[in-house]
């Protein structure tokens, strides 16, 4: 316990020390369609020169939270884009912890959380869109660039997508990426312990001949010039041809700890041994598990888990002898960094 307390000061400490030196600012709006069939809550993260005190955002009784001004004014010049997508029944709060660090960098940040997969979304019809992820990262890329007083200006050859487990599968589709229900559904009778095929099962993406077509369609937008996954799920349903020809650069980061449901093997280094290896850079953190790359659960965060959802627990757990779950993020967050710094900016 004193561990995970002195750990959680430390975080604590950190993020004041970033806020005195390079505060962040933070705005969440509503994005409507033509329709207003699949309004989108987005939230944003940027550069500002605000003196006002940071307040915590996506902090609650589970996750340990971030700092950040609400709408702070933005910060003069121009700032490279990342829009960060989340996983099955997660949500944007997931990955403040990485949208927090990277504003501080720099960059301006956005999240959505998408209609169906998300904590307190699970409509299995919205769920059933899977085609309609992509799209709404691309909602959010247009709702950045459009309001450059509100979130800074945009390096319009600097915007790439983050995704972690469901949210990877969807920054490899917004990249040119294209998926084969057929190739996916014979893959599962071969591996049907994988939670690839549980979860794409639940979801039920390709159950009529329209929406497989829809599932199979091109689903890129060319304004994205690099992708990161983080331990994703689904890619051995995407073709061998698309990832081939895969045109921009990609960072491949995969769980370490054994997993039967999602093992890093039939995942994340299947799929970096099918992108380009020129352009496609692949690491496997040994101690990390599939939730290492989620916020940090504050203490007694797993008791209250699985109190209200036996099994859950299962959320604040890394690998065995793991280090704390923030420094394997300080990694994470250090490896995505020096890969978009490299990232050809035109």
């Amino acid at each position: 316990m004193k561990t995970a307390l002195a750990a959680l000061l430390l975080i604590g400490l950190t993020t004041h020390a970033f806020a005195d030196d390079n505060p962040i600012g933070f705005q969440a709006s509503a994005l409507p369609d033509a329709h207003n069939e699949r309004p989108l809550e987005m939230v944003v993260w940027y550069p500002s020169t605000t003196t006002a005190a940071p307040q915590l955002i996506a902090d609650n009784p589970v996750f340990v939270g971030v700092l950040a001004v609400p709408n702070a004014p933005a910060a003069a010049g121009e700032h490279p884009l990342v829009v960060l997508s989340h996983g099955f029944q997660g949500n944007w709060g997931k990955q403040a912890w990485l949208a927090s660090a990277l504003a501080h960098q720099g960059y301006i940040v956005a999240a959505v959380n998408h209609p169906g997969t998300t904590s307190q979304d699970r409509s299995p019809q919205a769920a059933a869109q899977l085609w309609l992820r992509p799209a709404d990262i691309s909602r959010a890329i247009d709702a950045v660039m459009t309001q450059p007083e509100q979130f800074g200006k945009i390096a319009k050859h600097r915007i790439a997508v983050v995704g972690h487990s469901l949210g990877g599968w969807t920054a490899l589709e917004i990249a040119g990426a294209r998926f084969d229900p057929d190739r996916f559904a014979q893959d599962c009778s071969v591996h049907p312990q994988l939670a690839s095929c549980t979860v794409y099962q639940q979801m039920n993406p390709a159950s009529t001949p329209e929406s497989k077509a829809r599932l199979a369609a091109d689903l890129s937008d060319k304004r994205v010039t690099a992708i990161v996954s983080l331990d994703l799920g689904l890619s051995r349903g995407m073709t061998d041809a698309s990832l081939a020809a895969l045109p921009v650069p990609t960072l491949v980061i995969a769980a370490g700890v054994p997993s039967k449901e999602l093992p890093a093997q039939l995942e994340s280094a299947d799929l970096a041994k099918r992108l380009p290896q020129a352009s496609t850079r692949y690491v496997e953190i040994s101690d990390a598990s599939h939730f290492s790359f989620m916020s940090v659960c504050k203490p007694g965060a797993m008791a209250r888990l699985e109190e209200e959802v036996p099994g859950d627990g299962i959320i604040c757990t890394d690998g065995d002898g793991a280090r704390p779950r923030e420094v394997i993020q300080q990694q994470t967050t250090a490896l995505i960094s020096e890969f978009l710094a490299q990232s050809p900016r035109d």
